[in-house]
């Protein structure tokens, strides 16, 4: 009886088991089934994603790889230039700085022409100031020093040295004044005569009149309102600015060099423009022919018209232009673009595509750049307006894709 009731036990047992698996067999199954519909959701849903980028893309970047669109409306409203690089001459060229001066005969200093305390008038005496020929620039009054009024002392000065003379030259004929005695009465009479009309006709309320004795800008100016000044004395330089020295410092290791430079550019700081000497009527003067004792540098100076507002004394770049290249690809300097030292320039497909192209740069004279790789004959650069198209290749970027499952 016992054995009876342990084999059904046993056979409950077994019963139940088998119908645990069963329905823990259908839930995997279910839970497989619903994980394949998920994932096949989720794939529709990234295949979506990819279409709307695609979409996007060719929206904003074009027909082809690496190509900018820029419309042609847009290209003649920011002044977009291009230009076609074919082989040429290009200069050699050394780097380097330098300074501007007045050329020699442009400029005249002003000096005292009698002692006495300056003081200014109508003119505005600061650096720069612009003045003609024969204009006042101060007076120097001396009437109240002990010496007394020195424009009044040279009139009297003068008129009686005039009657003397005048009395001595009737008197010589008729052997009554020695001859020395007349010589001396003339000299005087002359030297009185120099005295007088140097402040003569310039005297006024505020002493004796100053003049400039050319046209020009003021500068170097060395005395202030009240200052006593002697005869002889520079109050300030006049500078006219229509001729202008170029003084270029070079390396001595470009010594060689020099006997070939024929020309030079140069870069001011306060324009950023380049001046070509070829364009302002210049010439070369001369080059060192030995380095500055006190510096290791030798000299080349050049002169032009100050055609521009080219300041005089300003220190400058300067590209000196020597043998000519032959069969050099070069661009503009505006064709340049530069991203963490890594120069580009945008070359246009066709109408309203334009490509970036990684360049190898050369020599550089200030306005245009030789191009050792990147660019082949007959590429059309985009020489004016290259940031407009930095900006909208910008623009139109694309954002990063993820896959999210």
């Amino acid at each position: 009886m016992k054995k009876i009731y342990l084999a059904w036990v046993i056979f409950a047992y077994l019963l139940a088991g088998c119908s645990g698996n069963t329905a823990t067999h259908g839930e995997h199954e279910h839970e497989a089934h619903e994980h394949e519909e998920g994932h096949d959701h989720d794939h529709e849903g990234h295949d979506h994603e990819h279409e709307g980028h695609d979409h996007a893309h060719e929206e904003a970047g074009g027909g082809h790889a690496g190509e900018i669109s820029f419309k042609k409306a847009l290209a003649e409203a920011v002044g977009l230039k291009t230009h076609k690089v074919e082989p040429g001459a290009f200069t050699d060229v050394i780097k380097t700085s330098g300074r501007v001066m007045a050329a020699q005969g442009e400029e005249s200093a002003v000096v005292a022409t009698v002692p006495g305390v300056v003081t200014f008038g109508n003119l505005s005496f600061v650096d720069g100031a612009a003045v003609r020929k024969g204009q006042a620039i101060l007076s120097l009054a001396s009437s109240g020093l002990s010496d007394g009024n020195v424009a009044a002392k040279a009139k009297y000065a003068y008129e009686n040295a005039k009657k003397e003379y005048e009395r001595m030259e009737a008197l010589i004929g008729d052997k009554i004044v020695s001859a020395k005695d007349f010589e001396q009465a003339r000299l005087n009479y002359e030297n009185a005569k120099v005295a007088w009309e140097a402040v003569a006709g310039k005297q006024t309320a505020n002493g004796v009149s100053v003049v400039s004795p050319i046209n020009g800008y003021l500068k170097n100016l060395q005395v202030k309102e009240g200052d006593y000044v002697t005869v002889g004395q520079p109050l300030a330089t006049i500078s006219q600015n229509n001729r202008l020295v170029l003084r270029a410092e070079v390396s001595e290791k470009y010594y060689n060099y020099l006997p070939s430079v024929q020309s030079a550019n140069f870069r001011t700081p306060y324009d950023n423009a380049t001046y070509k000497l070829s364009d302002l009527r210049g010439r070369l003067l001369s080059y060192g022919k030995a380095s500055d004792a006190n510096s290791f540098y030798v000299p080349v100076t050049f002169e032009f018209d100050n055609k521009g507002a080219i300041i005089p004394g300003s220190f400058v770049e300067i590209y000196l232009l020597t043998a000519p290249l032959q069969n050099v690809i070069s661009v503009p300097v505006s064709a340049l673009i530069e991203e963490q030292g890594v120069y580009s320039v945008y070359v246009r497909e066709h109408e309203e595509a334009y490509k970036k192209v990684p360049v190898t740069l050369g020599a550089d004279n200030g306005s245009e750049v030789q191009i050792l790789s990147g660019l082949k004959a007959g590429d059309e650069v985009v020489t004016e307006g290259a940031y407009q198209i930095k900006l909208a290749s910008a623009s139109n970027a694309i954002p990063a894709h993820t896959h999210n499952h």
